[in-house]
């Protein structure tokens, strides 16, 4: 059984742990301030709050997410906040109403509630609000009417008034704002309750067991599904009616460290905003935010899982070709518990098929950490610059010493039926030096290790026109330095 609060009612529910949040939100609990927009996680409209107990107990952390998206079984334990969940009694408008009000930010109003719940959920994060923050956080809302202009005074009107939000426990200063309802105060103690009724019944803080449709034949293996920001755009309906494993909120699947021999390991469960929040990653890859900010919005970052985009095996993910550049390799562990390490670079055989067992899992993800004088870069191609999926996107890690490069890995995505290393153009860089002219000769052998095909995201002579200008944009800024 799957329990949660939903805005301050206690919500046990059968329903599968595969629907989407959106849909129980709606047609079961009726609160229809949530609205369906794409079903895809682009617009926003369904952006919703869910808060999740600190490890101490001491108080929940708020992230937006896109409800459509969000498996069910994903709120278990979890206090899930919707549009109805925050305003005041008899009606009266929050500070985050009353700016977009002011400043007129909403006209036809269909988009207006997942704005208003983005913005409120940066009001409560624990980071300071600055005017990048607060822009950041309304990445992943689509407005068709207002042009924008008004939403973004509405926003830099907020964030002047989160300046005086105090840094230390600064729930009871935006209760009595009126940013959220007093009740907030008491969510860190039902959320202990709930998570310790948990442990008492069954040793377990998730859900019991994986859950689908009633009466549903289990397979061998249930889907195993984290995020959903995958499946649940490719095949909702499959997802709803079968059981799954769920592993978004397993411990032994996040988190981020660095070994004692310098290398970095994640959880498979590892979101790509956790990525962006990690210190180990950032020290790593300090021009990680920037490239980040080019792979999707912030409530789709807050729930896609790294493991989720490798194993999804599109042509195009970006963070498999991100982590093919850094030399990743994956464990995974069968059914039996028996484990084995594989290279993310082997794992793609063919379009969708994998170099993997059913029953095996990712479990972890390892790479070596880069040095502080190693070059990284990533490079992307889409219709829109933000929150698009890739007409082509490159990776690029370069060791270079005394003006040689050393060692490469170069990685592209879009132009092929896998995502790809460069094998050959990477081995010939070796020993080469780091030159225009070096740049030049390898650009006609990275296009005879791509196959590109003519789609909806560009040409084949397009797509090799991308892949020609990105290697280049990787290489010449280091070359003009």
């Amino acid at each position: 059984m799957l329990q949660f609060y939903l805005n301050q009612q206690l919500i046990r529910t059968q329903e599968p742990a595969g629907s989407t949040l959106l849909d129980f939100v709606r047609y079961h609990q009726h609160l229809t301030g949530t609205k369906i927009g794409c079903r895809e996680g682009d617009c926003g409209a369904c952006t919703v709050l869910v808060g999740e107990l600190n490890p101490d107990g001491a108080a929940v952390r708020y992230q937006s997410m896109t409800s459509c998206l969000t498996p069910l079984g994903n709120a278990h334990g979890k206090h899930v906040v919707t549009v109805e969940g925050i305003n005041a009694a008899r009606g009266a408008l929050t500070p985050v109403q009353q700016a977009i009000v002011a400043e007129g930010g909403s006209q036809c109003g269909f988009c207006t509630v997942g704005f208003v719940m983005s913005l409120t959920g940066h009001a409560l994060s624990p980071n300071p609000s600055t005017p990048e923050t607060a822009l950041a956080s309304i990445d992943g809302n689509i407005c068709r009417c207002t042009g924008y202009k008004s939403l973004e005074r509405a926003t830099a009107l907020l964030q002047q008034q989160l300046t005086q939000r105090p840094e230390a426990a600064p729930l009871p200063w935006l209760a009595e704002q009126g940013f959220v309802p007093a009740y907030f105060a008491h969510m860190p103690g039902q959320l202990t309750a709930l998570r310790d009724l948990a442990l008492g019944t069954n040793g377990t803080a998730g859900p019991t067991a994986a859950q689908g449709a009633p009466n549903a034949c289990p397979p061998a293996r249930a889907q195993l599904l984290g995020g959903g920001t995958d499946l649940l755009v490719q095949r909702p309906e499959q997802v709803r009616a079968a059981p799954v494993e769920l592993v978004y909120d397993q411990p032994g699947l996040r988190g981020i460290r660095r070994t004692e021999g310098g290398s970095i390991v994640l959880g498979a469960a590892t979101t790509a905003q956790q990525l962006l929040e990690s210190e180990v990653m950032l020290e790593a890859v300090p021009a990680l935010p920037r490239f980040l900010k080019l792979v999707s919005s912030t409530p789709i970052r807050q729930m896609g899982t790294v493991a989720g985009n490798f194993i999804n095996a599109s042509p195009i993910g970006d963070l498999t070709i991100l982590f093919l550049a850094l030399g990743a390799e994956l464990e995974l562990e069968a059914a039996s518990g028996q484990r084995r390490v594989l290279p993310l670079s082997e794992l793609y055989l063919d379009y969708k098929k994998l170099a993997k067992a059913a029953d095996e899992q990712v479990r972890e993800i390892c790479f070596p950490a880069p040095r502080p004088t190693d070059i990284f870069t990533f490079e992307k191609v889409s219709k829109r610059t933000h929150l698009d999926i890739a007409s082509v996107n490159t990776a690029a890690w370069l060791r270079v010493e005394d003006g040689l490069i050393r060692e490469a890995r170069l990685s592209a995505g879009g132009v092929g039926p896998v995502p790809l290393l460069l094998r050959r153009t990477s081995a010939w860089l070796a020993g080469r030096p780091l030159s225009a002219e070096t740049v030049q000769q390898a650009l006609p052998l990275a296009q005879q290790e791509i196959s590109p095909i003519s789609d909806v995201r560009g040409t084949e002579q397009y797509k090799r026109l991308l892949l020609r200008q990105l290697l280049m944009a990787h290489f010449g800024e280091i070359v003009n330095e």
